[in-house]
């Protein structure tokens, strides 16, 4: 019996947006690649995008021999406990998807293994020539030695003709597309962005007190409200399917708030240091009407001034910009065209709004910023950027 090895992914610039998804089938035995498939979708989310992918490799392989067995390999969680029957399939999209993919092949042929992003490289590569071609499709078979001959190559002309009729079917869609991937004054030529959903944690037992929290306290935990808001922002950003990387600060309210986002996606956290929250010195655990009476000469000088430090040697607004501006860079190098969440606090999150806007320092005391609030900012190759959410808390209503 005859193996194949499939490797898939897809992706999606927006939420819907711009789609499309790569699969390449290999030979388990020699590792030989025998088809390499990808196809622009039009306007779709990014999981539609993985299960399509994964659907085209599973169809390849079983145009090479429906009698073999295959083994999926894909960097995306959410397909793999899915088809593996681990996890519950519970948005309306994904059903029939689900259901597609178990029928190609009879049950107990086909296994599954999530892998990182960084092992699904040519998947991942097709998916993103097939995003930035916007509407043509290309699969070549490659027969082995022992076949060689026994079947002809796919016409790439005749599948990219069939891609382009589809495109131009879809064209309203994709002006749609485009105008959710590079909103307002973004021109199209800048490429998707780098989108920064900005989470806040959920609440601890000093949040409903309005004490000072900040990385040089006690590093509270999650209360028991804090984990069910976490919980609740995991499940509203497992509908929106966009999340493609987990970044959180190291403090234990933010890795607690991400571990359950990570567990509800099946995707990993990375400990990033420079979303830490700023440190509020002598002030940590006290109410702001405890440092007006106790520190009162400090504080009107910490509200005038950004470059102010709190009591004790803490850090100032000005510091805390300075280093999440550096952040931000460095994330947005890393994680071009791509979804990350960054689960961290009050001050990273503001800082990260009023850089993109360009506001003055005074702009952090203006802002509303709920425990477990979900905000997102968009950065495009040009060095621009777009505010798109601020403080959404719709995912805590009853």
């Amino acid at each position: 019996m005859r193996e194949f090895i499939v490797e898939a992914d897809g992706g999606s610039r927006g939420n819907p947006g711009p789609a499309g998804y790569g699969s390449v089938v290999l030979d388990a035995a020699t590792g030989e690649t025998l088809v390499e498939t990808y196809e622009y979708l039009g306007v779709t989310t990014n999981n539609v995008a993985e299960y399509r992918g994964l659907l085209a490799g599973l169809r390849a392989a079983h145009d090479l021999d429906p009698a073999a067995r295959v083994h999926v390999r894909m960097d995306s969680k959410l397909v793999v406990e899915q088809m593996s029957g681990r996890w519950k399939i519970k948005h309306p999209d994904m059903k029939p998807l689900v259901l597609e993919a178990g029928r190609v092949f009879p049950p107990g042929q086909v296994t599954y293994e999530w892998i990182p992003r960084e092992q699904n490289k040519r998947a991942d590569r097709l998916a993103n020539e097939a995003m930035d071609t916007e509407g043509s499709a290309s699969s070549v078979r490659k027969p082995t030695s022992g076949e060689a001959g026994t079947e002809a190559p796919v016409d790439v002309r005749t599948a990219k003709a069939d891609a382009d009729v589809r495109a131009a079917k879809a064209d309203a869609d994709v002006r749609a597309a485009k105008a959710v991937a590079a909103p307002g004054w973004a021109p199209a030529d800048m490429g998707a962005p780098a989108t920064f959903v900005l989470l806040r944690h959920g609440e601890t037992p000093l949040t409903p007190q309005k004490r000072f929290s900040g990385s040089g306290g006690t590093d509270p935990s999650l209360s028991d409200i804090g984990r069910e808001q976490a919980e609740r922002a995991a499940e509203a950003l497992a509908r929106r399917g966009t999340i493609q990387h987990i970044l959180a600060s190291p403090l234990t309210r933010t890795r607690q708030t991400a571990a359950a986002v990570a567990e509800r996606l099946g995707i990993e956290v990375t400990v990033e240091d420079g979303l830490i929250e700023t440190d509020f010195g002598a002030w940590e655990g006290l109410t702001f009407g405890e440092v007006r009476e106790r520190y009162p000469d400090d504080l009107t000088k910490w509200l005038a001034d950004p470059e102010a430090e709190p009591t004790g040697g803490g850090e100032s607004f000005a510091a805390t910009a300075t280093r999440i501006a550096a952040t931000r860079d460095k994330l947005v190098a890393a994680y071009a065209g791509r979804t990350v969440l960054l689960v961290t606090h009050v001050t990273p999150i503001k800082t990260f709004v009023r850089l993109a806007l360009g506001a003055p320092p005074e702009s952090l005391f203006r802002m509303e910023l709920s425990a477990a609030s979900l905000s997102a900012v968009a950065y495009y190759a040009d060095g621009n950027a777009s505010v798109r959410l601020l403080n959404d808390t719709s995912h805590l209503r009853p």
